[in-house]
């Protein structure tokens, strides 16, 4: 005799159960779709004009952003995985402040080709590359200067005060970069507070300035350097802090009341991340 009650409740169970594992394929689906939407959805670039070619401007990832300048692509700390920047031209130059992992990866180096990169680079991240990269790697000490593919560079002391070994960023151990791209001067801040160097700089046309506690400095003592070298364009970056991010419209705020003329840009360097 057939048991109409078990039978129905296998079916049930069968039912419920193929459902379960189709909704798990649905979740899965949707959250792959998210995670490469978050990837995929940098901010636009934007567009500086100089007297011999347009500068592209392209925010990446907390430290990271590419620069394209007549058919050069500078890679600035890349971090986030190779996949990260599979659109982008190949580099041909890749710049590295120091040594911290949001800065210096090997993982996303790796993945990416560098058969005709150039690094520049403090010694500290030097002695931590590959030793078949030696014909490749450029050091620059704080003060330094060179010229690769047409580009004057620049290492500028990036710190905390005092400066020494107690601080997360010790002086010496990192640089910040001003490049001269077509006669307009980018400067990248690293990770440093508002040092006398970051003060001191002059004929800055953009600049890209950290701000996150406990590493670098709170965004009122970013304004008051940028305030000091007035630079024509800021983007503040690296702004994420343990405890969230670093209040970037305040920032804003303060730079363009002592300042009006300064053109404060607000980037989502943080895709995917609320």
């Amino acid at each position: 005799m057939i048991n109409f009650e078990s039978l129905s409740s296998k079916y049930l169970y069968r039912f419920i159960t193929i459902k379960i594992n189709f909704m798990k394929i649905l979740i899965t689906l949707l959250l792959g779709f998210i995670i490469i939407s978050a990837q995929a959805q940098l901010p636009k670039a934007d567009i500086v004009p100089t007297l011999k070619g347009n500068v592209t401007i392209q925010p990446v990832f907390h430290a990271s952003l590419v620069l394209e300048y007549n058919n050069v692509a500078i890679y600035v700390d890349p971090i986030n995985g190779a996949d990260t920047y599979k659109d982008f031209k190949k580099p041909d130059l890749v710049l590295i402040t120091h040594i911290h992992g949001d800065h210096f990866d090997m993982k996303t180096l790796n993945g990416l080709d560098l058969s005709q990169a150039t690094f520049v680079v403090p010694q500290s991240v030097a002695e931590k590359m590959p030793a078949e990269w030696k014909n490749k790697i450029i050091v620059l000490h704080n003060g330094d200067s060179t010229v690769q593919h047409g580009i004057p560079i620049i290492a500028i002391a990036m710190y905390n005060m005092p400066g020494d070994a107690t601080v997360h960023h010790p002086k010496g151990k990192g640089n910040g970069y001003v490049l001269n791209l077509g006669g307009k001067r980018f400067y990248i801040s690293g990770d440093t507070e508002a040092s006398p160097e970051m003060r001191s700089l002059k004929d800055i046309d953009v600049a890209f300035v950290c701000m996150n506690l406990p590493y670098t400095m709170n965004v009122e003592e970013a304004a008051s350097g940028v305030l000091a070298f007035k630079p024509k364009i800021v983007y503040p970056y690296h702004y994420r802090t343990p405890n969230g991010f670093s209040d970037v419209a305040k920032f804003k705020s303060l730079v363009n009341a002592g300042n009006p003329s300064i053109d404060v840009r607000l980037r989502n360097w943080y895709p995917g991340i609320k």
